[in-house]
C-alpha cells in the first residue's frame, strides 16, 4: 500500500487541505501518519474513508456529523437496510418451511 501526500489527496478528492484537516479533527477514524517533518501521509484506507465521507457529506448532503455517524455505523456492523433484508429473508424461509411441512402432511410423509 502506498502513501499519499496532502497535495495528491487534494487532487484525487477535489477537496482543499483545510477540509481534509477539518475532517481529520471531526472524524477520529481519520488519523494519517506523519513523516519526520510533520507532513501528513495518507494511506489507501484513509483515502477510502475520505471518499465515503465526501459522498455522504457532500454528494448526499448529510453534513459531516451525520456522515460521520453513518460511516461509524457502517463500519461497526451490518447496515440497517441489510439487517431488514436479512429479517425479510428469514421470514420468507420460515414461510417456505411451513409450506413444505404442510405439503408433506398432505402427501402423508409427515415432514
Amino acid at each position: 500500500m502506498g502513501s499519499y501526500a496532502t497535495r495528491e489527496v487534494e487532487r484525487l478528492l477535489s477537496l482543499p487541505s483545510s477540509t481534509l484537516r477539518h475532517w481529520e479533527r471531526e472524524v477520529p477514524l481519520l488519523q494519517p501518519r506523519k513523516d519526520a517533518f510533520g507532513r501528513r501521509l495518507y494511506s489507501e484506507s484513509d483515502l477510502l474513508l475520505f471518499l465515503r465521507l465526501k459522498h455522504l457529506a457532500l454528494d448526499k448532503g448529510l453534513g459531516l456529523s451525520a456522515a460521520r455517524a453513518k460511516l461509524e455505523a457502517e463500519l461497526s456492523g451490518p447496515l440497517p437496510d441489510e439487517r431488514a433484508r436479512i429479517a425479510e429473508l428469514r421470514g420468507e424461509l420460515l414461510g417456505l418451511l411451513g409450506e413444505a411441512k404442510a405439503a408433506g402432511k398432505k402427501l402423508g410423509t409427515g415432514a
